[in-house]
């Protein structure tokens, strides 16, 4: 059901959606799985079920945090200056990369202090860490400057470049969404195309998140983002478009795990390679966002957005530990970061001892949930007096339209909508 806007301070704040907190929540789970490699718990997460992983995921539920956040500031250029829309997009951006800095850094110094704690000192080789020991002037350059990304801590960079330039994508979103979308195409299919990257250093090669490919899934959570806060649709339901996306999600199903169907279609892929198709379009090279994870986490974004299941279920009161780790979604992918580098080299020290991954994913879980709650009560107990609430877990399934989308005024604020604007990686 469609909740009434609340007025505050003279203007309209509406209602977060709980699916987005939900889901969120629920992938940073996955993420801090994944991200302790060797465990059961793996095997329930979501790149199990297809090509993609939680990073497509969240980069799109990144682009709709923007566009539900910021189109406010955007659309009031005129009313409040330019520059006033465009800086809570870029104080945004250098927080996350001050995080990413600091996040590394951390990252750095648990490894380092298991090889020195334990003599574990293969960690100081892995998760492209040689070259901070070995090469340690150069390195601390490239961290300062973003070319140079440890491995489990290389997503913020990516999303940080994306939000510099998200204030321009949303004007031309809200004048003209096709154009948006037809120029990220372009734009995708051309890095692609041409290998463009920017620069790793002191490695060669270049960033394993590109901008110039992942803006895309990006720029389409964007535009549903825009959408969704005057109660549209970006891609509206139909019964056709729902059963093209779900049997492809069955049909990708089926490529993974039926040997005969995965051996044909990747002879397919592999012939169409040869005869010079574009290596983003028949690969699943992940730095490139090839087609195949494209369209498969677009199908599943669809899919799940066509169920009216999944919104009851989003604003249900037990499900509200996910949605609460949803909305401190930078706190909780920070403390998920740190945790899933110390699970690392705990199960190392612990090597061959079944039992703790079994313990440490539950309870690093926990601890996320109670990291987030205590970023919950500093955030109501820091709350002026007086000030009415906002409506953190009324649902937004279908709110008010307003007139035409070139016409609208803004009626979010960042801190009314967004807890979390930050994708996590995969890897």
């Amino acid at each position: 059901m469609s909740q009434p806007d609340t007025q505050t301070a003279g203007r309209t704040r509406r209602p977060r959606d709980p699916r987005i907190d939900l889901f969120r929540g629920l992938l940073l789970v996955m993420i801090f799985i994944d991200h302790v490699p060797g465990n059961w718990y793996e095997y329930l997460t979501l790149r199990n079920i297809g090509f993609t992983d939680a990073a497509e995921s969240f980069f799109a539920m990144s682009g709709m945090a923007a566009g539900l956040a910021y189109t406010a500031g955007i659309v009031r250029w005129r009313e409040i200056g330019v520059w006033s829309g465009i800086a809570p997009v870029w104080k945004r951006a250098w927080v996350l990369y001050l995080s990413h800095v600091f996040l590394t850094m951390a990252g750095i110094a648990i490894f380092a202090a298991a090889a020195e704690a334990f003599g574990l000192t293969e960690l100081l080789t892995k998760n492209n860490l040689r070259q901070v020991f070995e090469n340690t002037s150069q390195a601390l350059l490239g961290i300062v400057t973003m070319g140079h990304q440890i491995g489990y801590v290389n997503i913020l960079p990516a999303y940080s470049v994306l939000l510099l330039a998200a204030p321009f994508a949303i004007h031309l979103a809200l004048r003209s969404p096709l154009a948006l979308l037809a120029g990220s195409l372009a734009l995708w299919f051309a890095t692609g195309l041409f290998r463009l990257n920017i620069p790793a250093y002191p490695n060669p090669g270049g960033w394993f998140f590109n901008p110039f490919a992942w803006q895309l899934i990006f720029t389409i959570g964007l535009l549903t983002g825009v959408a969704l806060r005057d109660g549209e649709r970006f891609v509206r339901k139909s019964r056709v478009l729902f059963a093209l996306a779900a049997g492809w999600l069955v049909f990708v199903f089926a490529w993974r795990y039926v040997p005969e169907v995965g051996s044909t279609m990747n002879g397919f892929m592999a012939r169409l390679q040869s005869v010079g198709l574009p290596f983003h379009i028949t690969s699943h090279d992940k730095t490139y966002l090839p087609m195949l994870r494209l369209l498969h986490v677009l199908a599943l974004i669809y899919v799940i957005s066509c169920l009216p299941v999944i919104a009851r279920l989003s604003a249900h009161r037990f499900a509200e530990p996910l949605r609460l780790m949803g909305r401190q979604g930078l706190l909780v992918f920070s403390a998920g970061t740190l945790l899933s580098l110390a699970g690392q080299a705990l199960l190392r020290y612990f090597d061959g001892v079944a039992l703790v991954p079994w313990l440490y994913i539950p309870a690093g879980t926990l601890a996320l949930w109670g990291i987030a709650w205590l970023g919950d009560w500093k955030r109501r107990a820091s709350q002026p007096a007086g000030q009415p609430p906002l409506a953190k877990d009324e649902p937004l399934i279908k709110a008010p339209s307003c007139q035409r989308r070139s016409d609208k005024r803004g009626h979010a604020s960042p801190d009314a909508i967004t807890g979390f604007d930050v994708p996590v990686a995969a890897e």
